[in-house]
């Protein structure tokens, strides 16, 4: 049910249950997303060692795979704890950060695509794009496109290789195997604050963990964040005090305000 009462139906689970994220995320992000989980009431950890992360992903209830600071022994470990999780049943997020930039990143994210299987990829229009189309148009790790840019992108990953497919921007746009939802909230400030689209991926991971369908999941994840960005943005003088109060939002959000700020539309 991807409406106001489902959202909130999740964020009581995730408040009450508190489930474990696993997050192999980027060193730029790693403090904000472990934050933010931490805010909406999910438990986070970060852990990238090869030693470790297949046990570690046997314990969580969503693994979240983040190729923003990309090395090769990351993907190693990228790869031992996708199989793990897959072996557990544990959905799996991918976030393809910066892929069409280098070729490095863009054969990675495919190949985890391939290998790993993602319940939902979430990643700018630009990403997506660079994914099908094998296009080069990304901007470091910004986007060059409109979500809508990438609508018949997202459509052929979702048929290639399976996953609900969640592309951010002003209007963010998730496509599932036979459905599509745009989300319009969230604020123009947002973008100015390096992390958060990482933080929107580490937050479709704590949906995902109590919510069984991966696109009610990545739509209730997406409208959470735009109407916490909304929140956020009131009061706020510029993207330092937004990040602060957008994690003080994600801990202060309400049944009601879900209800009045949601802005979502389908088909």
């Amino acid at each position: 049910m991807t409406d106001a009462q489902g959202i909130w139906r999740d964020i009581e689970r995730i408040r009450a249950e508190r489930p474990l994220v696993h997050n192999i995320t980027n060193y730029v992000a790693m403090s904000l997303t472990a934050n933010a989980l931490l805010a909406l009431g999910a438990s986070p950890v970060m852990a990238h060692a090869p030693e470790e992360v297949a046990e570690m992903a046997g314990l969580a209830r969503a693994l979240v795979l983040n190729i923003g600071t990309l090395s090769r022994p990351w993907i190693e470990a990228m790869g031992l704890a996708a199989a793990a999780a897959r072996a557990a049943g544990i959905p799996i997020v991918l976030d393809p950060v910066g892929a069409g930039a280098t070729r490095f990143r863009t054969e990675t994210a495919l190949a985890l695509l391939e290998t790993a299987r993602p319940a939902v990829l979430r990643g700018n229009a630009s990403e997506i794009r660079a994914l099908a189309l094998a296009e080069a148009g990304t901007k470091g790790v910004d986007s060059r496109h409109d979500p809508a840019d990438a609508l018949e992108a997202a459509r052929m990953l979702a048929g290639r290789f399976g996953p609900v497919v969640s592309v951010s921007g002003p209007v963010d746009i998730i496509v599932g195997p036979a459905a599509l939802v745009r989300v319009a909230n969230g604020h123009p400030l947002m973008p100015r604050v390096t992390g958060l689209g990482c933080v929107a991926t580490a937050l479709t991971g704590a949906f995902t963990a109590v919510n069984p369908s991966p696109f009610a999941a990545a739509v209730h994840a997406m409208a959470v964040m735009g109407i916490a960005g909304e929140m956020a943005a009131e009061g706020a003088s510029g993207p330092a005090s937004l990040q602060v109060r957008f994690l003080d939002a994600l801990y202060a959000l309400s049944a009601e305000a879900v209800r009045s700020r949601l802005r979502l539309e389908e088909g």
